[in-house]
């Protein structure tokens, strides 16, 4: 099936079906979005349906996320923490390392209002540390390894860690930044495996795992975390 990829949400994979009447994208079980089209729908009317609808389409990935529990002195991603004061307003300011969040003494850190308020500050955050680490470590795997590809995106869409195109793109959730530094490297290993083999075929995983050999490991443990922020 064809993909797309948008700057914010990622891939997106198109299912084309002589059932559908318009453009319809859901998220699947496994936390993809789908985009259901007619037919002969051409890929650029479904990227303008996306551009159209991203708040939507973004409302609907984060509906779909287990609900954020975040509390102060807790650590966004590899070298960020969230402070969190006492104050006559809700304020908040990335500082350093530092995303400080002043509140009312009567507000609830998890209330849905401040989440919504710290997200694009988070995303900020984590993409200043994706794109400072994730390309440098890709490019070291790769060329340990003797894989090549042929760019890397980023994207903060909560609905898969990273993907590899048919091109040799590779796309790559700022989320990651959450995770352990070998289960960074699982995800940077697979997409890089996709670069040879563009399925989940035994010659796919036993790619994989000759570059890591705990691959069955901490597949299962990438399957508890969520790319949501």
């Amino acid at each position: 099936m064809p993909e797309i990829f948008d700057d914010t949400l990622g891939t997106i994979i198109v299912q084309r079906s002589a059932r559908a009447k318009q453009i319809k994208i859901r998220v699947t079980p496994d936390g993809k979005l789908k985009a259901s089209v007619p037919m002969y729908t051409p890929l650029f009317m479904v990227k303008r349906v996306v551009k159209t609808s991203h708040k939507s389409i973004q409302q609907l990935l984060d509906s779909s996320q287990p609900k954020l529990e975040l509390e102060n002195g807790q650590r966004i991603g590899k070298s960020h923490s969230l402070i969190v004061d006492t104050g006559p307003g809700l304020k908040i300011a990335r500082v350093g390392q530092h995303i400080r969040l002043s509140l009312p003494a009567d507000t609830d850190l998890n209330n849905p209002s401040v989440h919504k308020a710290l997200r694009p500050v988070m995303v900020q955050a984590l993409r200043k540390e994706a794109k400072s680490y994730l390309p440098r470590r890709l490019k070291f795997i790769a060329d340990n390894h003797g894989l090549s590809y042929s760019s890397v995106r980023f994207s903060h869409a909560s609905s898969r860690w990273g993907s590899c195109s048919s091109n040799g793109t590779i796309s790559l959730n700022i989320a990651l930044m959450k995770l352990s530094f070998e289960l960074i490297d699982y995800v940077l290993i697979h997409e890089l495996s996709h670069t040879v083999h563009m399925n989940h075929s035994q010659e796919f995983w036993r790619l994989v795992e000759t570059i890591d050999p705990s691959y069955k490991a901490h597949r299962k443990l990438i399957k508890q975390e969520t790319p949501s922020i």
